[in-house]
């Protein structure tokens, strides 16, 4: 103990663990009994049967709001409470992932939400600006057991000492970056620095761009703005739900435990290719054909295919009619045609009204012929004639089939599918070779956002869906008067050899002597407990309340059109890295992504702090996007390791060989390898490295994972061995050589990079 230092419990130099563990204890308790209680209040609810219909809402309301508790008290069982700020006042606050309210009156805190102002300095105080604060603990827990404290003092002045404290105020931090990574994205909720905490508690309206390079905690805080935005406007977004866009199911799936862990689960993640409901893309396109798909002319391509299949007879369309001859000739239906298409509406939706134009045009031709007086030319035929003759034209199937040759009905997957079949009149000789394809029902991440403009150029019948919905109506009003059928005669069977029916001589009441079919249907309609993220998955049309795009930098600019129609408020929160654009159909600018849709009305941020990639081997990263761009900056390392990366040239035994080599030397202890190689050796290396995971999903929790550069993106392990570097672009090679926070090695056989070849005459290098 350092001279003039006063332990606050000197007898027990333990004695803080142990209240911290008391308090920790007692709020599991509380949490285990609001668990028990929540639980039971879903089942009772739930248990309510048939109620009217306003009871069935609030009934409803309350299992959604019921339901939502008890998955966020389930998400952070085992890591409640991360922290506790002091004030100079004499109150304390223990701060975490969730708010917890005690039992009493006043409902007292006892547990404060990160996400509360009353817990921002947790993040923000320091010794020259503390906020009020004497004391920020981090606690650090194993399950529900208290591991270790760590004390920063930010009232110098206050000489009082617990045996915990941090000199330096990083332990915690350092600690975290340090430790072996598990395969799944973990929170930062304990370490969230200054800069991140401006970044996640921004006001939500409007664009907000969050700029960083590799490491600097980009996903991280846009997770943590989402969690946080759940927080501050829960009726709204709670509503409209938050998507989460990221670049590959692999992404998806490493950070799909964060939000869980912060008590959010009322998010929808998804990747563009998933953004289409029914489709799940599962081919590859070529990044020629990507680029192409991706590129905003796409957008007139594609609503010029609509109007080529608003076609015009040539010359002339006939049609059978009551022993006559009708003929539709193109001028007749281009006047029909261009007043449709003065109505604005989609192709389906406007297809009424095309059909309204024809049969009054054929109704104008049946009626001149029989009804005109050959002495003074006037038409003898009354309204209600004209009436009939247009009622039975319109129960002709040949006017049907004329109207459906002339506008027809379309969906989003054929007109796509024909267009990248026959894709010669739209685009260039070039552009058409990259993109043609045979009519599949396999789609790529680029066919998407060509099949949501088709759904909105195209719209929806309006009468179809009607017509659907009402033969559905009319099934379950049938199926229901049928129980009803059985149940009167089960009375009548049970009842038949008794006087007048009824032996106690009491009136027996049915369920048909209560209820009609059309009401017994309704009672037994299938209820949507389905929750805003889901509803939303299901529907293309859905208003998200806010949208957060992770390597927003990579998405064409048809996916950018897909995404501001689930945006129509232009809430949303970007994140990415210009100097990682790899994709060639990528944007890469703010200003070029963001000036169709808010010109300049967007906020800029930028994290300049790396947290992840250690100093050593963030040279090498730099080295090779300086060959390009030699005013290239990184954002500065908060640490160094004091180990070196590696480059080594495969030997004779071959690749594969050196590659299982490498593997066995890098493993980890604990904590994880990514293998980063072009696609194509996969299978290869796959075949000598026991029990590594690769594909389009690979598991990233196994010790071993095989991946490309690209599926990499926003990916961290411990250590990474990049394999033939030089088959690499620019982007994809510093997105590679980023990944590991410990130990980096490069295997090649081909000639290394520029930059790449010059730093690595620096690094320790085998052969």
């Amino acid at each position: 103990m350092r001279p003039g230092v006063e332990l606050s419990n000197s007898e027990f130099p333990d004695g803080e663990i142990r209240r911290e563990q008391e308090f920790i204890d007692g709020l599991y308790t509380h949490v285990d009994a609001l668990r028990g209680d929540t639980e039971a209040g879903v089942t009772d609810a739930l248990a309510q049967g048939n109620t009217p219909m306003q009871a069935r809402l609030e009934r409803d309301i309350l299992v959604a709001e019921r339901s939502g508790l008890l998955a966020a008290l389930n998400a952070v069982d085992g890591s409640l409470c991360f922290g506790r700020i002091d004030l100079t006042s004499g109150t304390s606050h223990h701060i975490g992932r969730i708010g917890l309210r005690a039992d009493d009156d006043a409902r007292t805190p006892i547990l404060i939400d990160w996400r509360a102002d009353v817990a921002r300095p947790f993040y923000l105080a320091t010794g020259h600006t503390p906020m009020g604060l004497r004391r920020r603990r981090h606690l650090t827990t194993d399950g529900r057991t208290v591991t270790a404290l760590h004390d920063e003092i930010l009232d110098l002045g206050d000489a009082t000492r617990t045996g915990h404290e941090d000199p330096t105020g990083d332990a915690v931090l350092l600690s975290a970056l340090d430790s072996a990574r598990t395969g799944r994205m973990g929170d930062i909720v304990q370490t969230i620095q200054a800069e991140q905490d401006e970044i996640i508690r921004a006001p939500h309206r409007g664009v907000l761009v969050v700029e960083g390079g590799p490491g600097t905690g980009k996903t991280a805080v846009a997770l943590h703005r989402a969690a946080y935005l759940l927080y501050e406007h829960r009726e709204l977004l709670a509503r409209r739900a938050v998507l989460i866009v990221g670049p590959n199911p692999a992404f998806l799936g490493y950070i799909g435990e964060v939000l869980p862990a912060l008590g959010e689960t009322g998010v929808l993640l998804a990747t563009v290719g998933e953004l289409f409901p029914g489709v799940r893309a599962t081919a590859t396109d070529t990044p020629r054909a990507a680029a192409v798909k991706g590129r905003a002319e796409m957008a007139d391509v594609l609503a010029a295919a609509v109007r080529d299949r608003q076609a015009l007879p040539d010359p002339v369309l006939t049609i059978e009619h009551d022993r006559e001859v009708l003929m539709l000739d193109d001028g007749l239906v281009q006047v029909a045609r261009d007043r449709t298409r003065e109505t604005r509406l989609p192709h389906n939706a406007a297809r009424e009204y095309f059909e309204g134009h024809i049969l009054n045009t054929l109704t104008d031709m049946v009626a001149e012929r029989i009804g005109t007086d050959p002495f003074d030319g006037s038409n003898l035929l009354d309204p209600s004639d004209i009436t009939q003759i247009r009622d039975d034209l319109a129960e002709n199937p040949e006017v049907w089939s004329a109207i459906d040759r002339l506008w027809p009905r379309l969906t989003p997957r054929r007109l796509v599918a024909d267009l990248l079949a026959a894709p010669e009149e739209y685009l260039s000789d070039e552009d058409a070779a990259a993109v043609r394809r045979p009519v599949t029902r396999s789609w790529t991440v680029a066919d998407v956002p060509l099949l949501d403009e088709a759904a909105e150029l195209l719209g929806v019948d309006e009468r179809v869906a009607r017509a659907r919905a009402d033969r559905e109506r009319e099934t379950q009003i049938a199926y229901a008067q049928g129980v009803l059928d059985v149940s009167f005669a089960s009375r009548t069977y049970e009842f038949e050899d008794k006087e007048d029916g009824d032996p106690d001589g009491s009136e027996v009441l049915s369920a048909h002597d209560i209820i009609d079919a059309e009401r017994f249907a309704e009672r037994h309609e299938e209820e949507d407990f389905r929750s805003a993220a889901e509803r939303a998955a299901a529907d293309r049309t859905w208003a998200f309340g806010h949208i957060i795009v992770d390597e927003a930098q990579e998405l064409s600019p048809m996916a950018w059109r897909l995404l501001m129609r689930r945006s129509p408020t232009r809430s949303m929160t970007l994140v990415g890295d210009p100097v990682q654009t790899a994709e060639a159909a990528g944007v890469g600018s703010w200003a070029d992504i963001l000036a169709p849709y808010v010109e300049d009305r967007w906020e800029h941020a930028r994290l300049g702090v790396n947290y992840r990639t250690p100093a050593e081997i963030m040279e090498v990263a730099a080295s090779v996007v300086r060959a390009e761009r030699p005013d290239f900056e990184p954002p500065s390392s908060v640490r160094a390791t004091g180990v070196r990366p590696w480059v080594r040239q495969a030997g004779r035994a071959g690749l594969p060989a050196a590659v299982a080599e490498a593997v066995a030397e890098l493993t980890p202890d604990e904590g994880r390898l990514a293998v980063i190689a072009p696609r194509d050796l996969h299978r290869a290396l796959a075949a000598v490295l026991d029990g590594v995971t690769a594909g389009s999903e690979p598991d990233l929790t196994r010790t071993v994972v095989l991946l490309d550069p690209r599926q990499s993106k926003g990916l961290e392990f411990d250590s990474v061995l990049v394999v033939e570097p030089g088959r690499y672009g620019t982007s994809d090679l510093y997105v590679a050589l980023t990944r590991a926070t410990q130990r980096l090695g490069v295997l090649h056989t081909q000639a290394l990079p520029p930059g790449l070849a010059d730093a690595a005459s620096t690094l320790p290098r085998h052969s």
